[in-house]
């Protein structure tokens, strides 16, 4: 079976990922559980060749990097049948790569539960609006909604910066320019930089990772523009002190000014098993509200929490507990679930 088959039958069905992987069978990930594709064990030279093929379909890309680097990733498609996201990388002294599947159509945000509120973050004329959560959490997911949302709504001016690409949007009442790092400019930074200057309405960046990406993301927020980005923090108070803490001290007080003014909504997001077995999305949401800027201000950042978790009632203003609370009460989740996946469980277990 060669690695378009494989890719074929895999994305035909619920998978995300496909593990290649010496030591073990053709493996894949669906629902949280990692499964073999069959009982045939892979050799080094089975997942050489395997690789050889992915880089061959991905416009013979130089598979040299990973040679010389021990790591690569990239994305490519396969017409007709889906887009893919690689990393590529050597374990053991052979090569190895975890393959994420991208569908070419977007999931509608209903089917994957994504609030309706969240979706309408699109529609902020300016800020920053930050989706975060842990890595597979579905945060590319939720953006690439938005955006899908902004683009058959409003006619604008989209730039989404990537590495690498994952949903592919079509013009439509907007335009969308989609860039990929490395193979479309250079990096975050200078993408971003050169993006200002492209008469944008929306900029999409694909992960704040730096002090130099968040300082020109905050500037660009700051000057107009609507920035939609992720971070790997779980929780508004943490992605605030994240950002803060990024910087040095003599600055820190000055960017808790400049966030309290740009900031506009952060979004914390995990993947829970529900009672089918299916991974389903539960959401922090906040929404910025004076006092909530006041907080920031004025380095009162831990009392946010207190406030989400008090707040009821607001569809801007969730808790994550809230919302496995609310996903336990419509029988999508187990208490157990619940449980294991909050962040206060001792106050959850007197709700529950």
């Amino acid at each position: 079976m060669d690695i378009i088959e494989i890719l074929k039958n895999m994305s035909q069905t619920e998978t995300s990922d496909v593990f290649i992987i010496a030591g073990i069978p053709v493996s894949y990930r669906r629902d949280n559980t990692i499964l073999p594709l069959n009982d045939q064990t892979m050799f080094p030279a089975d997942t050489l060749k395997y690789i050889q093929e992915i880089y061959h379909l991905a416009q013979d890309r130089d598979i040299n990097h990973l040679l010389e680097n021990g790591d690569d990733d990239f994305s490519f498609s396969i017409p007709g049948i889906s887009r893919f996201r690689v990393s590529a990388y050597k374990q053991r002294g052979s090569l190895a790569a975890v393959i994420r599947i991208i569908r070419y159509t977007l999931p509608r945000p209903e089917d994957m539960l994504i609030p309706s509120n969240i979706i309408q973050l699109g529609a902020l004329n300016k800020g920053l609006v930050l989706v975060t959560g842990p890595a597979g959490s579905g945060k590319s997911t939720t953006l690439a909604c938005i955006i899908d949302q902004i683009n058959h709504s409003t006619p604008k001016h989209i730039i989404t910066l990537e590495d690498p690409l994952e949903y592919l949007h079509r013009h439509d009442k907007s335009i969308v320019s989609q860039r990929e790092i490395d193979s479309d400019t250079q990096s975050y930074v200078s993408a971003l930089r050169a993006a200002l200057r492209q008469s944008p309405d929306v900029i999409l960046l694909g992960e704040m990772r730096d002090y130099e990406t968040i300082s020109v993301s905050m500037t660009a927020a700051e000057t107009g523009h609507l920035v939609l980005s992720t971070l790997h923090t779980i929780g508004a108070a943490n992605t605030i002190d994240r950002i803060i803490d990024v910087f040095p001290a003599n600055q820190q007080r000055q960017i808790a000014v400049q966030l309290s003014m740009t900031l506009q909504a952060i979004v914390s997001q995990q993947l829970v098993a529900s009672v089918s077995g299916k991974l389903i999305p539960a959401f922090e949401i906040m929404v910025m509200t004076p006092a909530i800027r006041n907080m920031i201000r004025d380095n009162k950042i831990p009392q946010i929490d207190g406030l989400l978790y008090s707040a009821s009632n607001n569809e801007n203003l969730v808790s994550m507990d809230s919302s496995l609370l609310n996903l336990y009460k419509k029988k999508l989740i187990t208490k157990e679930t619940a449980l294991l996946h909050a962040t206060n469980p001792d106050m959850l277990t007197r709700k529950l």
